[in-house]
C-alpha cells in the first residue's frame, strides 16, 4: 500500500471501469486501490505474472517487445482507454511484453488474483474485458501493418494521436530518442519527422516537450492504421453513459 497521500482521481475516467454496470462496479470499487506512476516505472516484465493489473486515468503505459539483443518496439499504448495486464483477465496470466510507464499520471490497480477470481464470475465484467481485448489485438495487428508499410512521418503522427487520445492534454512529453525507441526506428529519422511537422505548424517540440497545435492537420498526416485501429476500439466499447448513481 502507498503511504502518501494521493489525490482523489475518479476511478471511472477509465473507459473500461466506467462500463461495468453498476451491480459489478459496487464490487469493484472496494477492491482498487489508487497509486501515482513515473516515467520509466516497469509495471510488468515480458514472461512474468503480473502482481496487479493497472486501469490508467490520467497515465500512459507503453507494452514493449524486447528483443534477445536488448531492443524494443511499442506494440500498443494503454491509457485510460483499457487495462495493463489483460492476460490475467484471460487466463493466459504471463505477458509476452513488457510494460512500461509512458506518461506520468495516475491509475487503479487490483491485485492479480482478485482480478482472475472476477474474471472466473464471467457475466458483464467478462464480456466488457473479452471486447477489450479484441480492441487491443486490432491496435497491436495495426502497429505491425504501420511499422512496415508506413513511412516514419505517418508513424509518428499515429503514436502522437495514440498519445492524445489517452491525455488529459494537448501536450506529451516526449523525447525524439524515446519516439526512436518506441517505433523502433532510427533518432535522425524522428527528427526528420518531428522537424517538417514543427514547420508546418502542426506541432511545437521543445525540450522534451511535444504540443500539438492542429489535430485536424496531424490526423491527414498520420497513415488509415490510426483510424482503423480507433474505429474497431469505438464500436466494441461504445462509451457508456455517465454513472452518476454509482457515485
Amino acid at each position: 500500500m502507498n503511504t502518501n497521500p494521493i489525490s482523489t482521481c475518479d476511478p471511472r475516467q477509465n473507459h473500461l471501469l466506467r462500463a461495468l454496470p453498476l451491480v459489478e462496479w459496487a464490487r469493484w470499487a472496494p477492491l482498487l486501490e489508487l497509486v501515482k506512476l513515473t516515467p520509466g516505472q516497469v509495471l510488468s516484465e515480458s514472461g512474468s505474472t503480473p502482481t496487479f493489473v493497472y486501469f490508467p486515468v490520467t497515465a500512459v503505459v507503453s507494452l514493449l517487445y524486447m528483443t534477445r539483443e536488448g531492443g524494443s518496439a511499442e506494440i500498443a499504448v494503454i491509457g485510460n482507454d483499457g487495462v495493463v495486464g489483460i492476460s490475467v483477465f484471460m487466463g493466459g496470466n504471463a505477458t509476452p511484453s513488457r510494460a512500461v510507464v509512458q506518461s506520468a499520471g495516475q491509475a487503479y490497480r487490483m491485485h492479480a488474483q482478485v482480478a482472475t477470481s472476477e474474471a472466473n464470475r464471467g457475466g458483464p465484467v467478462l464480456n466488457v474485458l473479452l471486447r477489450y481485448a479484441q480492441s487491443l489485438i486490432a491496435q497491436v495487428s495495426q502497429t505491425a501493418v504501420c511499422n512496415r508499410y508506413h513511412s516514419i512521418d505517418q508513424q509518428l503522427a499515429r503514436r502522437l494521436l495514440l498519445g492524445l487520445d489517452r491525455s488529459s492534454s494537448d501536450e506529451l512529453v516526449m523525447t525524439q530518442e524515446l519516439a526512436a525507441n518506441l517505433l523502433g526506428v532510427r533518432r535522425e529519422g524522428i527528427t526528420a519527422a518531428a522537424h517538417k511537422l514543427q514547420l508546418a505548424g502542426v506541432i511545437r517540440y521543445r525540450r522534451g516537450h511535444i504540443a500539438v497545435l492542429d489535430r485536424k492537420r496531424l490526423e491527414q498526416r498520420t497513415c488509415e492504421c490510426y483510424a482503423g485501429a480507433k474505429r474497431e476500439y469505438e464500436r466494441l466499447l461504445p462509451m457508456p453513459m455517465p454513472m452518476a448513481a454509482a457515485a
